[in-house]
């Protein structure tokens, strides 16, 4: 008797409610997990999906960006120094479209993210001619940057150094001349640039512009009737 009445106190036991305090089945943290309770993965899902959008403006156009230049700064403080960056970056379509930002922050993403925000908020369309090079040559001054920029034929390439040639890249211009008088800092070459660029028109403009045609003013060079209405024609910009 005594051994049945041991063996069934057990099982009474088994049966009651765990003590306060205890730990409960499915309260771990791989529980917590498969109860959908954790939204960790959701939100690792939308911040990707965000990066994947960096590089899309809002019309959905892949965009190239280029670093330009990234200048650190230092600050000396009671627990010693502390650290900013400032971030230069130029945007473009590759089709005519780019624009420049300037972002600051304490970490390099950071302020490459905030410059590249700006350059999609100021981009400028600038007219291409046969999508590959200017339509004249052009002069920009910043403070005390000067940069000559010149229309090249097929072939030339981009003849371009430092910012000037990011400039070029994001615009999508595949033959060009530069030349940049006085300062190297990088940010009056990129006003600079950005200055004779907002200068240069088309000849479809410009007849819209004075309600003439196309080949009337193509014909002012010299031209013959013939070719200037081939090239009047060949104007898609």
């Amino acid at each position: 008797m005594a051994d049945e009445v041991q063996n069934e106190a057990p099982a009474a036991e088994a049966g009651a409610p765990a003590a306060e305090g205890a730990p409960r089945e499915g309260r771990g943290r791989g529980g917590r997990g498969r109860g959908g309770n954790d939204n960790r993965g959701g939100r690792g899902r939308n911040d990707r999906n965000r990066r994947d959008n960096n590089n899309r403006d809002e019309g959905g156009e892949e965009l190239v960006e280029k670093l330009v230049h990234i200048n650190r700064v230092s600050k000396t403080v009671k627990g010693g120094k502390r650290f900013g960056f400032a971030a230069l970056v130029v945007v473009g379509d590759g089709s005519g479209r780019v624009g420049f930002g300037h972002g600051k922050a304490r970490e390099v993403p950071e302020a490459i993210s905030k410059a590249t925000a700006a350059a999609k908020k100021a981009m400028i369309r600038v007219a291409l001619k046969d999508g590959r090079t200017l339509h004249h040559d052009g002069l920009g001054h910043f403070g005390a940057g000067r940069v000559y920029v010149r229309t090249a034929p097929a072939g030339t390439g981009i003849i371009a150094g430092g910012p000037m040639r990011a400039v070029f890249e994001s615009l999508g211009v595949h033959d060009v001349v530069t030349k940049s008088v006085g300062t190297n800092n990088p940010y009056n070459m990129i006003r600079a640039t950005f200055e004779a660029l907002k200068d240069q028109t088309s000849p479809r403009s410009v007849a819209q512009r004075r309600g003439k045609k196309i080949a009337d003013l193509l014909r002012r060079g010299g031209a013959s009737v013939e070719v200037a209405e081939a090239d009047a024609a060949a104007v898609v910009e």
